[in-house]
């Protein structure tokens, strides 16, 4: 690796949105009762249970993920706060554990109901595989994987020592489980849906130096996704996203610890055509869980956009390949896929997240309920907002990346250094960074260039304007000796612009600097459908765009602006600095409206893109719009 995280431990949020997101995430976790989550696998290991069960997938064949979800949430919350009531969770939960493995008596530990004969089927030879279903059950090794991956970070964030002990026995019952599988039963079974089991077992060979783990985590290669990436062709479309996802993150590991180019290979070429060819302006991506066609995302913007769990772990995968080659481009993808879809993704007022991300117009974010709606996202939304520390800064040598612009502090251990960052970005556009040390510090500072600018950065040091070398890879270097208070003030430029689908030049979304502004269309109240533009733009200036029944609040449209060449910063006005909310002037159709944030929305409908058009293409829109109104009203009317 070329770049190093940073521990949870070394990074403190300071006040601002994240450190806010943090506290009701943490909230959240220090209200769920382990032995709930514990239920099944008592069950199942033949003990009696200490609590009920919860609801949503944890009633199902599922039925245990969450717990692994929870143990890695509460191990990098202890690091991140430092408050040792998720220390003692984590303790807790890998005791119980611990007991549930010793009365099966052979390794296995789980909640799966059916487990057992899942797994018994599968030692004598017997693989019966579908995209979500093994022998019947529902994604069994993608369970395992959670769990395992819960026991890995109860080790690595906790000190755990019992925690790598129960997923070695784990491990050690899989491989015997699978032992007796040749080539094509491997690759039969791997059709099932089974997360990162190649890089939790990546990760226990780290930690373990036992080979026996490399040898298993390098069997849960799938050769029908993964050879064609390994040769750099992108076969996506079809293909479901968060089935797939884990796999490269785990190639990506695997390329770290053996240095086999298909494997390093398969990641990066995965991660450039997902985030060039198959995102959102979110930086979310696929629509119902699956990917499209490379650069055809027009039609594809619905209720079941952009899954939460696809970006948790794309970020997973962002933040190893920015350590194996520290570009610019990796540390830009972060920042609007941290700001616009994880930090979007939670509700702010009592920390609840959601499964989708809906891009539909007029569409809403819908949150999960606390205990009743345990799903996937409910699992990787209780880790997204503990783990916000770890990927601000890197370092290396004697060189600190700052990659995103978060109030925080990081505790360069190894330097004898700890810097500050006092920002209140994006309302402002300043950071501030002030250096603690004991004695002066020879190293490099590096700052993101970021993408959504075109000038340089100022940046002052101790009050007096500095030019800072610009490397290769987009970041301005400072390489100095450092002393206590020295100060380092960064401007940055930030304005409004719009980006538009890859598909359709015509349909754009607008943002300020990195942050996706939305159009406010109102209250979440019940719906009713009216007509609105749904493909304002194929082919020539000229074609009439057509018009659907979309179920949005009622007498609104999907907005419009008709800019006539005007450039967005031009046609918005700023109404709110503090919250930056902006407003149309004499652009919108079929009225002006409102824009902001799309992360500070959480109980309204929204439009995250718009479509720009020609006035007379709006006009031709208009006469249809008003006939279709007519209709509805007049249909409205009969039905009373």
């Amino acid at each position: 690796m070329q770049t190093e995280p940073f521990s949870l431990q070394d990074v403190r949020l300071l006040d601002g949105p994240y450190k806010h997101a943090q506290d009701k995430d943490a909230e959240y976790l220090l209200s769920l009762k382990p032995d709930r989550l514990l239920a099944w696998f008592r069950k199942e290991a033949g003990l009696e249970t200490k609590g009920a069960v919860y609801g949503g997938w944890e009633i199902k064949e599922v039925a245990g993920h969450s717990a692994g979800h929870f143990l890695s949430a509460c191990s990098m919350m202890w690091q991140a706060t430092g408050d040792g009531r998720f220390r003692e969770r984590v303790n807790y939960m890998v005791d119980e554990l611990a007991t549930c493995q010793q009365a099966n008596g052979n390794g296995y530990v789980a909640a799966i109901p059916k487990g057992k004969e899942v797994f018994a089927r599968i030692a004598r030879g017997e693989v019966n595989a579908e995209p979500y279903y093994l022998n019947d059950v529902w994604i069994p090794w993608y369970t395992i994987h959670k769990l395992l991956a819960g026991l890995r970070d109860a080790y690595v964030s906790c000190d755990n020592s019992n925690a790598v002990v129960v997923a070695r026995r784990l491990a050690d019952w899989a491989i015997d489980t699978t032992r007796n599988l040749n080539d094509p039963q491997w690759q039969k079974m791997l059709t099932c849906e089974h997360g990162g089991m190649n890089e939790v077992l990546a990760d226990l060979y780290a930690i373990t130096g036992e080979s026996k783990y490399l040898t298993l985590s390098k069997k849960f290669y799938h050769r029908a996704v993964l050879d064609a990436l390994a040769i750099q062709r992108d076969e996506l479309a079809g293909k479901h996203a968060n089935t797939t996802i884990p796999k490269l993150v785990g190639c990506a590991r695997l390329y770290e610890l053996t240095g086999e180019e298909r494997f390093g290979t398969a990641s990066q070429f995965f991660w450039d055509t997902v985030t060039r060819h198959h995102s959102y302006v979110t930086g979310g991506d696929s629509d119902d869980e699956h990917f499209g066609k490379a650069d055809r995302l027009n039609e594809r913007l619905s209720d079941k956009s952009a899954e939460n769990c696809n970006v948790y772990n794309m970020l997973k995968l962002t933040k190893a390949l920015f350590c194996r080659d520290p570009l610019v481009t990796y540390a830009d993808y972060y920042e609007r896929a941290l700001w616009n879809h994880i930090l979007a993704s939670q509700n702010p007022d009592d920390g609840m997240v959601c499964y989708y991300l809906p891009l539909r117009p007029g569409a809403r974010k819908k949150f999960m309920t606390p205990y009743d709606d345990f799903a996937c996202c409910s699992g990787t939304g209780m880790e997204n907002h503990a783990r916000y520390g770890e990927a601000i800064y890197f370092h290396a040598d004697d060189t600190l990346y700052v990659n995103q612009f978060i109030a925080s502090e990081v505790n360069w251990r190894a330097k004898g250094l700890r810097i500050r960052q006092e920002t209140d970005f994006p309302k402002s556009n300043r950071i501030r960074l002030v250096v603690a040390c004991e004695k002066p510090v020879r190293a490099t500072l590096k700052i993101r260039h970021p993408f959504w600018m075109d000038k340089k950065i100022i940046i002052k040091f101790n009050g007096e304007a500095i030019n800072a070398a610009y490397a290769q890879n987009g970041y301005a270097s400072l390489d100095r000796e450092w002393n206590d208070g020295d100060r380092v003030e960064v401007e940055f430029s930030l304005q409004l612009r719009s980006e538009p689908m890859p598909d359709n030049p015509k349909r754009i979304a607008i943002l300020y600097g990195p942050i996706v502004l939305a159009v406010d269309l109102g209250p979440a109240k019940e719906d009713r459908a009216v007509p609105v533009v749904v493909n304002a733009s194929k082919g020539s200036s000229d074609k009439i765009p057509t018009v659907t029944m979309v179920s949005i609040p009622e007498q609104k449209l999907m907005p419009v602006i008709v800019s006539n060449g005007r450039p967005i910063l031009q046609c918005l006005k700023l109404l709110d600095g503090e919250k930056l909310v902006f407003r149309t002037d004499g652009v919108g159709r079929p009225k002006e409206f409102v824009l902001m944030p799309f992360y500070q929305i959480h109980d309204r409908r929204y439009s995250v893109y718009l479509n720009s058009l020609s006035e007379s293409d709006w006009q031709a829109v208009a006469k249809i719009y008003r006939a279709e109104q007519q209709r509805f009203e007049a249909e409205s009317r009969r039905k009373n």
